[in-house]
């Protein structure tokens, strides 16, 4: 299960979430611009950028923006446009050098994949990337909103498939484990998801280790206040 991301985020995965929303894309960017203006201009990164949703929004504004991921079929699906300022790689092992980024992004929830000490290491390889003046944008789930309204099981037909999910808090971490039936011809697949869920403070703890110190933070994808009911945790972080 500890490398769930290396097999999941495939052609299955695309056609389970296409709803996701350009609207909801274009608002997360437009608001991340109006609050840290730096993503604006200089080498932006859009890490784990998957198809490039918040990417395409983002070069609108500044052209040296570009976007990493691990999934071949996630950059495959990507725009055209997009496609020569995608790299694929590893974010434990990112091809940058030292002080060369004005900015890095981290949209829907790509933090929590690994270790405590993996997270904690990303973090620091992370600051190490930013130019003094640089901006970390980190856009996670709220732990709080989670807790409070998980829904432990449920069914989903879409896309020709039938998904069964089951989610589960274990330890520290959120687990999703889903069965999918094709729907075309009756085989299944078992996939997982699993994200360590961190507490704001934790977060906020973790970059401070890293050398990043916290400039604001909202609860939701207009710049809103964060409170505890918030639906998310938008986190803007300034390297000095």
């Amino acid at each position: 299960m500890d490398d769930w991301f290396k097999e999941w985020f495939d052609e299955d995965y695309l056609a389970l979430y296409a709803n996701r929303g350009e609207a909801e894309a274009e608002q997360a960017v437009e608001t991340s611009l109006r609050l840290a203006p730096e993503l604006a201009s200089g080498p932006v990164l859009d890490l784990a950028c998957g198809a490039g949703r918040h990417l395409n929004w983002l070069r609108r504004k500044n052209p040296e923006a570009f976007g990493l991921d691990l999934s071949p079929s996630l950059l495959r699906a990507a725009p055209m446009q997009l496609r020569s300022h995608l790299l694929r790689g590893d974010m434990r092992h990112l091809p940058i050098k030292a002080a060369a980024l004005s900015g890095v992004c981290l949209w829907f929830t790509p933090f929590g994949y690994f270790s405590d000490s993996n997270n904690r290491a990303l973090l620091h390889n992370l600051a190490a990337l930013l130019r003094p003046g640089g901006v970390a944008l980190m856009d996670y789930l709220n732990a709080a909103h989670l807790r409070a309204n998980l829904v432990l099981e449920d069914i989903e037909e879409q896309s020709g498939m039938r998904v069964h999910s089951r989610r589960t808090l274990e330890g520290q971490r959120i687990v999703k484990r889903m069965s999918i039936e094709y729907l075309d011809s009756s085989a299944t697949r078992e996939v997982v998801e699993s994200v360590r869920v961190y507490e704001p403070q934790e977060l906020t703890a973790l970059a401070a280790e890293a050398g990043l110190r916290l400039r604001l933070e909202c609860g939701d994808y207009s710049g809103g206040a964060f409170l505890p009911g918030s639906p998310r945790w938008l986190a803007f972080f300034d390297h000095p």
